[in-house]
């Protein structure tokens, strides 16, 4: 059943699909900046939009002489992800991406029901620099969608 979601999710990354059919209404995000986990779809589809505002980095994965061919958005970020493991209603993708010369590593880790809906959404990252960089340019991003 993940392997359905991730390719609905890789498409939401494209522009090709609509992040609301992919979220369970009861969805649970966790951020790797927030102690505690924003609950429910319109929470999580927030940050999820705002994320895909900051993590495409500094540029195209090419510029920087890395493979595009992990690169969900289909070549238009510098944002790719590295490794995945796809189990039952549970995926865990590796990412990679650059923001103001700091490396960003981290993984989100997916979870969803038998109907294919994310029903957990958890982001984790390192080092901390790039916590920082992430938390700063969120909070930037979160602040400009709410205005919205």
């Amino acid at each position: 059943m993940i392997e359905t979601t991730i390719e609905g999710w890789h498409a939401v990354l494209r522009g090709e699909a609509d992040l609301d059919d992919l979220l369970h209404e009861d969805c649970v995000f966790w951020s790797p900046v927030l102690f505690r986990p924003q609950h429910g779809r319109d929470l999580t589809k927030l940050y999820l939009q705002a994320a895909s505002q900051v993590f495409p980095g500094d540029g195209p994965a090419d510029a920087a002489g890395q493979e595009s061919g992990g690169d969900p958005t289909g070549g238009g970020s510098g944002f790719r992800y590295t490794r995945r493991v796809l189990d039952g209603n549970l995926a865990v993708l590796e990412f990679e991406t650059m923001m103001g010369g700091i490396a960003v590593n981290g993984v989100d880790i997916i979870t969803c029901d038998d109907d294919g809906m994310i029903t957990e959404f958890k982001v984790m990252l390192r080092p901390m620099k790039a916590i920082e960089a992430v938390r700063d340019r969120m909070a930037a991003m979160l602040e400009t969608l709410g205005d919205a």
